[in-house]
């Protein structure tokens, strides 16, 4: 095996199995984010309108690490989440483009609910592309049901639009009330 062939499978070991950690994003993380963003979505939010959305006291902002070679922490993906009252959005999830098909938007997801369980909110609602079979995937196996549709949401560069599916999954509280 040559060096270069033995350092890329250093490297996709590493990725694969280098622990994850998920933290909560500060606003010093918005230049990452955006660029993680950016790579995920035809639609980028810039480092000031994450930053900003990070110091609103509504918003929840986590962020998954991975931990790399020589102990160095690298943002993989991010979830931000806006609470009103007894009900949550998901404002945007993005995990870099390189780094899916590991269990990030997953874990992410499930940090976000568990978080929004403490914090006694009663449901989530997300939106996401009718087509997104990956995402809609997730997204039922956590227990998120279709409940709306918005035609035309998502516009395309090639002048052609799709459905937006709106989904909401309920956390149990029937015991702390």
């Amino acid at each position: 095996m040559s060096l270069k062939s033995w350092w890329r499978w250093i490297r996709e070991w590493l990725r694969q199995r280098a622990p994850l950690h998920i933290d909560s994003a500060a606003p010093d993380d918005a230049d990452t984010l955006a660029a993680i963003h950016a790579a995920c979505f035809a639609h980028d939010w810039n480092a000031e309108e994450i930053a900003a959305l990070l110091r609103d006291g509504n918003v929840i902002g986590l962020v998954a690490r991975r931990t790399g070679l020589f102990g160095r922490r690298r943002a993989i993906g991010f979830l931000l989440l806006r609470t009103a009252a007894d009900e949550a959005e998901v404002l945007t999830i993005a995990v870099d483009p390189r780094r899916r098909r590991l269990g990030c938007g997953r874990k992410l997801l499930e940090a976000g609910l568990r978080r929004l369980y403490r914090d006694r909110i009663d449901a989530l609602f997300l939106e996401v592309e009718a087509g997104n079979q990956p995402a809609l995937a997730l997204y039922r196996r956590l227990g998120f049901t279709q409940v709306g549709e918005r035609r035309g949401y998502y516009g395309h560069s090639d002048g052609t639009s799709s459905a937006a599916l709106v989904m909401r999954v309920e956390l149990v509280r029937s015991k702390r009330r």
